[in-house]
């Protein structure tokens, strides 16, 4: 017999995090998004929630949590922000994983503790100007200095989160090191401390989405690191590079369902208070489907979206459920946003009320961990085509 029910850990942690949510970071969505201000001070309270690190050994700060439990958390804070939810998802799946995951022991002690304390942030510079869903497409290039036993870095990274704001700490970046045998580009993973010499970050404005968040575009000018600053052996970095996005598409796949979520109670509070032809317009039936609709896809996002969380906490392959959860979790808030704004009428195009943020949030979902195009592409692979 399958058990969908969640522990009891797993039950307070929702509590607790949805709690935190509303008093301390709801009050202040709006406000931030609309200056587009990155917030130090709610930040901080989520380092001292626990919120980074959420996966770690408690050996190096973490918390210890299984992988459905680090997704209800990004999940709870979605539901009201998606802002703050991408700086915790960003924090914990692509900056504290590369780490976590492939980083020495050396690497691992210097670096997890404060990460996972929230006192500094790390970021993960893959994206490049010219360098997207075609991450082999890399330049930014690093060439060993042995006379000074230091590796330089050259080059630029584009639409990278955490990386300019005075939290800033650590960024992990892609660069090429190299051909392989077979004459393809050798990509290495480094750790690059924020004030290393010849490193340059640049934060990015204007943005539709995600506004309360930290996006920046990273400049390499001989930027100067330890060599034993790599993460793990020198060509590693492409096979890093997808196991890190196979888990950050489940922290992105959280904040579709939780942005979902959000949207619809949004949407079902509004349509049971606003009355026109003397009843709840939840009682006519063209709403009521809508909301109907969206109960069941929120629903069975959330199945989908477990199930490939389960598969990680087993050990059990789950790159092809990963990609469905994120593909499809992205796309049902890209669905529940569009008829939250619709059910609240010319209210929900205003900035007073929360769908509008929900409806411009969601679509980075559709682009970032990987487009939805390439999910679809990484699926086919998986069955066969």
């Amino acid at each position: 017999m399958i058990d969908y029910s969640l522990t009891d850990e797993q039950n307070f942690l929702r509590e607790t995090v949805r709690k935190f949510a509303e008093n301390e970071i709801a009050p202040y969505a709006q406000e931030l998004d609309r200056e587009e201000k990155f917030s130090v001070e709610i930040t901080k309270k989520m380092g001292e929630m626990g919120f980074f690190g959420a996966f770690v050994s408690p050996k190096y700060g973490g918390q210890g949590l299984d992988y459905i439990s680090y997704i209800i958390m990004v999940e709870e804070i979605a539901r009201v922000d998606g802002s703050q939810a991408a700086t915790v998802a960003a924090g914990n799946s692509l900056g504290i994983g590369p780490i976590y995951y492939f980083g020495n022991e050396e690497q691992k002690q210097k670096w997890l503790p404060r990460l996972c304390k929230g006192e500094i942030l790390s970021g993960f510079g893959l994206t490049e100007a010219d360098a997207g869903s075609d991450a082999g497409g890399t330049l930014t290039n690093a060439v060993l200095d042995e006379r000074k036993n230091e590796w330089v870095i050259n080059g630029s990274k584009m639409f990278i989160t955490n990386t300019s704001n005075e939290l800033s700490g650590v960024v992990i970046v892609q660069a090429v090191t190299g051909k392989s045998a077979k004459g393809r580009k050798e990509l290495s993973c480094f750790i690059v401390p924020t004030d290393a010499p010849g490193f340059e970050s640049r934060k990015l404005h204007d943005k539709m989405m995600w506004r309360a968040s930290d996006t920046s575009e990273l400049y390499f000018d001989d930027c100067r690191i330890p060599a034993g600053n790599i993460l793990g052996n020198k060509g590693e970095g492409f096979k890093q590079m997808l196991q890190t996005l196979d888990g950050g598409r489940l922290s992105i796949g959280s904040m579709g369902l939780g942005g979902a979520q959000g949207a619809f109670e949004k949407a079902l509070q509004y349509s049971q208070e606003r009355k026109q032809f003397g009843k709840p317009i939840c009682k006519n039936q063209a709403i009521a489907f809508k909301l109907a609709d969206m109960a069941i896809e929120i629903e069975a996002a959330r199945n989908l979206l477990y199930k490939a969380c389960w598969l990680k906490n087993n050990g059990l392959p789950y790159g092809k459920e990963g990609s469905m959860a994120k593909l499809y979790c992205a796309e049902v808030m890209g669905r529940v946003a569009n008829q939250a704004v619709q059910i609240h009428g010319g209210y929900g195009l205003m900035k007073d009320y929360d769908v509008e943020r929900f409806f411009r949030d969601q679509k980075l979902l559709d682009i970032g961990e990987g487009t939805s195009e390439i999910q679809r592409l990484v699926i086919s692979r998986y069955i066969g085509c």
